[in-house]
């Protein structure tokens, strides 16, 4: 029993690897857009008195989520995976993850990425404007958009965990994922 249990973890090990590297294969080609989802943050939500132009009254990134900053800045770099854009909610955690992930690229806040709105009219203006960006980006290397859960959700249908990359392309009138990566 105990080597049909080995057998079956290490059969379904290499499952997120080879999502991971699928991913990676994309990006090197470029021309794709990812929606990565901020770092890992301390607490569970922004305090009360939040304020988008006081970063003292939201989530911060926690040491591991800068951490996990660092290592997406580094394995885009070690991976060979170009970049030509990178835009970002105005959030804190999602500009400070940009900042340390991608420092060699300057972060451009990029309003429809912010934790999506509550309003179903207001999140459907956000949601389009993402789509038409995927759209239009023609570059040669990749956009890189970091945002929210909710937001990744409600454009793609998937989840994502902190620090995870989705990278997507254009299905009618929502995003379809065409890979992952887990940082």
């Amino acid at each position: 029993m105990f080597r049909f249990l080995l057998v079956l973890l290490l059969f379904l090990t290499p499952l997120p690897a080879s999502a991971t590297d699928a991913g990676w294969a994309l990006l090197r080609a470029g021309g794709h857009v990812v929606l990565l989802r901020h770092a890992m943050v301390t607490g569970n939500g922004d305090p009360a008195g939040f304020d988008i132009e006081k970063c003292a009254t939201q989530q911060k990134l926690s040491e591991r989520g800068k951490q996990q900053a660092r290592k997406i800045g580094a394995l885009f770099a070690a991976r060979a995976a170009p970049i030509d854009q990178v835009l970002s909610s105005r959030y804190c955690r999602a500009l400070d993850t940009a900042g340390i992930a991608f420092e060699d690229n300057k972060a451009e806040k990029f309003e429809p990425l912010d934790l999506l709105s509550k309003d179903s009219g207001a999140a459907a203006t956000q949601n389009a404007a993402v789509i038409k960006e995927v759209e239009s980006f023609t570059g040669d290397g990749n956009l890189v958009m970091i945002t929210h859960l909710e937001n990744i959700q409600a454009l793609t249908g998937a989840g994502a965990r902190e620090g995870e990359a989705v990278i997507v392309g254009v299905d009618g009138e929502k995003l379809r994922v065409l890979g992952r990566i887990i940082f």
